[in-house]
């Protein structure tokens, strides 16, 4: 039988439009909750496609899915013993239910909608990822930073496949150009990630805005755990990379949640 380590949160959100966007069609939630078992966290970063019609509304759609399900269907899993199958098939119906609800909703007006998802889920020391599209998922530890998430993009899939370099993808004219997002295409295939994670560390999320132009280590070298100890520090921290990345020309919107458990 697994033991539960009871586990706290420091948490900021920071977003921004951006140089060159007039909407935000990046859509956040972030929700915590004391239980039997400890605090656990939500986390959803939902990015609207930016050349599709109505992106904000099909990233404030999802949501709110999202949400529902943090306070009707998880309780439900905690109490009966959460665990990584649960887990996973509740967020496989939930969003394969919003993509066709979005897909409806678009058809109904004549339009085409659509909104990448990585949610981050918190109980004890195990975290659950999902993932459709190029939102992305980070932890930090004592060791470094690695991303949890794959891109679910044109460039990642030639990249993985030993067909274009990690430099060739960022001069790429398809580098945006996604794979699956929830509501434009009726197949919808979600990655899913679930390990253990220590205490004193770090995960931050954030559309693909905050860190197309931003090294991993520079990064690191602002959000590692032990530069994060007060939630003031976390928003100084997000508002610094986010006007370093408009200083270096970043045009999308750029959304980031900062969690430090411990």
């Amino acid at each position: 039988m697994r033991v539960w380590i009871r586990m706290n949160f420091l948490t900021i959100v920071h977003t921004d439009v951006g140089i060159r966007r007039k909407t935000n069609q990046d859509s956040i939630l972030l929700e915590t909750a004391d239980t039997d078992y400890g605090q656990v966290l939500l986390g959803v970063i939902c990015d609207g496609m930016g050349g599709l019609a109505k992106g904000e509304v099909a990233s404030a759609i999802l949501i709110k899915a999202f949400s529902n399900w943090f306070h009707r269907e998880f309780p439900r899993l905690l109490y009966r013993g959460v665990g990584a199958k649960d887990v996973k098939k509740s967020w496989m119906d939930l969003l394969l239910e919003q993509n066709q609800k979005i897909s409806d909703y678009g058809a109904g007006d004549n339009f085409t909608l659509g909104t990448t998802a990585a949610a981050l889920l918190l109980a004890g020391n195990i975290y659950y990822v999902v993932n459709v599209g190029d939102s992305r998922v980070y932890y930090l530890g004592e060791e470094g930073i690695e991303q949890i998430t794959v891109d679910q993009t044109f460039v990642q899939r030639e990249i993985d496949g030993g067909r274009m370099t990690a430099d060739e993808a960022k001069m790429h004219p398809k580098r945006n150009m996604l794979l699956q997002c929830v509501g434009a295409g009726s197949a919808l295939k979600p990655d899913f990630y679930t390990a253990e994670y220590e205490p004193d560390s770090v995960f931050m999320m954030c559309s693909d805005g905050f860190c197309h132009v931003i090294q991993p280590g520079e990064f690191y070298s602002r959000l590692k755990p032990g530069c994060l100890t007060r939630e003031e520090k976390m928003k100084e921290a997000a508002i610094y990379f986010t006007e370093l990345n408009k200083s270096r020309g970043e045009e999308d919107n750029m959304s980031v949640v900062l969690i430090r458990a411990y």
